[in-house]
C-alpha cells in the first residue's frame, strides 16, 4: 500500500459503521462538525453518491438543518460543508471526512480526517485496517471508535502521535482512554 501524504499535527478518527450505514451516520456526525463550528469536506467515491448525500443532508432529519453544497450549487466559499469525488478544499474546510473507501493520497491541510467505513464489508474493514497501520506507523495522531447497539460511539483504541514511532503502541479498549473522551462523543 502506498502510503498518503499526511500532516503530523492532523489526527485521524476511524469510524466503525456496525449499527446504522452512512446514511444514518453522517448526518449526524456532520451535524457535530457544524455544531462545533468545524467546515468540513466531505469526499465520496462517485458523482451519483455526492447529488445522494447532498439530498440526504437536507432531508435528514425535519428538525434539522445542515448547511452544505458540492459543485451543482456553487459558492464553495459559502458552504460550511461541501461535497465532493475530488480532494479539494475550496471552502477552507478543517475536518475532512472519507466515505466509500476513498483514500486520497494528499491530505493535507486539515486538522481532522474522519474515515466512515461499512462493519459489515469484510474487504472495506481489511483496508481501513491497512491504513490505520501505516498511519501508526508514521507516528501519527489516531483514533478509532465503534458504534454501540444504538449508534454512539465508543472510543475503542487510541494512538497519540508519535508514541507508535517510539513503540509505546496504543492504548486499547482501557476504561481510562473512554473515560477521558466521554466528553469528545459530543464533538464526534
Amino acid at each position: 500500500m502506498t502510503a498518503p501524504m499526511p500532516h503530523p499535527t492532523t489526527r485521524y478518527d476511524f469510524y466503525h459503521l456496525t449499527a446504522w450505514p452512512l446514511e444514518d451516520a453522517l448526518p449526524r456526525l456532520m451535524a457535530r462538525v457544524h455544531g462545533a463550528g468545524h467546515r468540513a469536506v466531505i469526499l465520496a467515491g462517485s458523482e451519483e453518491r455526492v447529488r445522494v448525500l447532498n439530498s440526504l443532508l437536507w432531508t435528514f432529519a425535519p428538525e434539522s438543518w445542515l448547511p452544505h453544497g458540492s459543485r451543482e450549487d456553487g459558492d464553495p466559499d459559502r458552504q460550511p460543508i461541501w461535497l465532493t469525488t475530488d480532494m479539494e478544499n475550496p471552502n477552507g474546510a478543517d475536518v475532512l471526512v472519507l466515505t466509500d473507501g476513498v483514500w486520497p493520497m494528499e491530505q493535507r491541510g486539515f486538522t481532522r480526517i474522519l474515515t466512515l467505513f461499512d462493519g459489515r464489508d469484510g474487504a472495506v474493514v481489511e483496508a481501513a485496517r491497512d491504513h490505520w497501520r501505516t498511519l501508526r506507523d508514521q507516528g501519527l495522531d489516531l483514533r478509532y471508535w465503534s458504534q454501540d447497539d444504538r449508534g454512539g460511539w465508543i472510543e475503542k483504541a487510541r494512538v497519540e502521535a508519535g508514541k507508535a514511532a517510539r513503540g509505546e503502541g496504543a492504548v486499547t479498549d482501557s476504561a481510562e482512554a473512554r473515560a477521558e473522551d466521554r466528553g469528545s462523543e459530543s464533538e464526534g
